[in-house]
């Protein structure tokens, strides 16, 4: 199968408090700037997503990973790669160092195809992308769920999804409730562009790539 996330930023402990995740040791009151750092508790928020992750992804299964994998610590990271299932194509994001922790490949924008569905991978959500009045969809990180979503685009960032994975089954079931973002002046293009489509006016399976 095929899933999508985003945004797990493993390790990162700040991002506890600025995206108000779960993961707190009540112990600890939060008091500003003056908040005992044991309040916020990245081992266990590593754990359960890592638990989450494996609860939903098998050995065989491909997962992109639009980003911000995680955060400075390289060794950890590394450590959580060898721990998740699935062989995980990484799009980077912005905390991203470059570092291959075990992806299958990691690239900056990726156009995918499942089925007959083209799929735009990039780390920032976009208010237009390539083919997006043909229907083709555009997933995207970042925003932490913070972002509405336009046409045929959203969120598919751990903090969108209870911290899962999704799946393209998923991620269709979402996108057949949603209509093709329109651009002024251009709806009759729309039409048009669906009447004319040749059969053969896609790209391969496996997605072509503006980056290496």
């Amino acid at each position: 199968m095929i899933f999508f996330t985003s945004d797990t930023h493993f390790s990162h402990k700040n991002i506890i408090k600025y995206c108000h995740r779960p993961f707190v040791d009540e112990t600890y009151p939060d008091l500003g700037g003056k908040t005992d750092p044991r309040r916020w508790k990245e081992e266990e928020m590593n754990e359960e997503m890592i638990r989450r992750w494996n609860k939903r992804i098998l050995p065989n299964d491909t997962v992109y990973h639009l980003g911000d994998f995680a955060f400075k610590n390289l060794r950890k990271a590394k450590e959580i790669r060898e721990q998740l299932n699935g062989k995980i194509y990484m799009i980077r994001g912005n905390h991203d160092t470059g570092e291959n922790f075990g992806f299958e490949w990691m690239k900056d924008y990726y156009e995918l195809k499942v089925g007959n569905q083209d799929i735009v991978l990039f780390h920032y959500g976009m208010r237009t992308w390539h083919h997006d009045l043909r229907g083709t969809w555009h997933l995207y990180g970042h925003s932490h769920d913070g972002l509405p979503p336009y046409g045929k685009s959203f969120d598919v960032g751990v903090d969108a999804w209870d911290f899962y994975p999704v799946s393209f089954t998923r991620v269709r079931e979402e996108m057949d409730k949603r209509e093709i973002g329109l651009h002024p002046g251009f709806a009759e293009f729309i039409v048009e562009q669906k009447e004319h489509e040749q059969p053969g006016d896609h790209r391969e399976e496996t997605g072509t790539s503006s980056a290496s």
